[in-house]
């Protein structure tokens, strides 16, 4: 199977995912609703819009990561597309955990909710690693790509499992301060260059 394929189909599932995420947010009712009271009810949505920004911002850097790896990789192999495969089930999983936090952030649930959502962020950037490692497969890696920059990416997706394990397990104890965290690891992300010559 051709690279073009597979990161075409790649496209469509995180286009499909970013996509997903709007449904969360559910217009106020406003039958007998006067200006004020809509304006409350808007205003109470907060934790949707909050976590809706939130996971749309990290899908769009999500997909501007994995186009990096896929301008590192030459050639598809089976380990490749499983890689892929495994990170893009967690992608289109991230609606739930998304709508989990918008509806539980502001009550009793408030942590689990988080360490759900902080946990999901764990295991999408454990599917980076393993798509790193088909990628700088001598099989799939182009000539361009030295040792020097995969150590770089690398110690990049290291630094950012510290900060979301970190983040899962303060999340338990303070559900705002675990998500909060769990955005840290955006400045490494929109930093992160999958070029040996920036």
């Amino acid at each position: 199977m051709g690279k073009g394929r597979t990161e075409a189909f790649s496209d469509g599932v995180f286009s499909i995912a970013i996509t997903l995420l709007i449904l969360e947010i559910k217009v106020p009712p406003v039958i007998g609703q006067s200006n004020q009271e809509l304006a409350v009810a808007l205003l109470t949505l907060w934790p949707s819009f909050f976590a809706f920004v939130g996971s749309f911002s990290t899908i769009l850097v999500l997909w501007i990561n994995h186009h990096g790896l896929f301008t590192l990789a030459e050639h598809t192999t089976p380990k490749f597309l499983f890689a892929n495969g495994f990170l893009l089930l967690f992608v289109i999983f991230l609606p739930f955990p998304t709508a989990l936090l918008a509806q539980h952030l502001n009550g009793p649930g408030a942590n689990t909710a988080a360490v759900v959502y902080c946990g999901t962020y764990v295991l999408i950037n454990f599917s980076y690693h393993l798509l790193l490692s088909a990628v700088a497969s001598p099989q799939s890696i182009c000539d361009d790509a030295g040792p020097a920059l995969i150590r770089r990416i690398r110690l990049a997706y290291l630094f950012g499992s510290l900060i979301y394990i970190a983040a899962t397990v303060v999340a338990w104890f303070h559900a705002f301060a675990g998500v909060l965290i769990c955005s840290l690891p955006w400045l490494i992300w929109t930093q992160l260059s999958y070029s040996d010559k920036t």
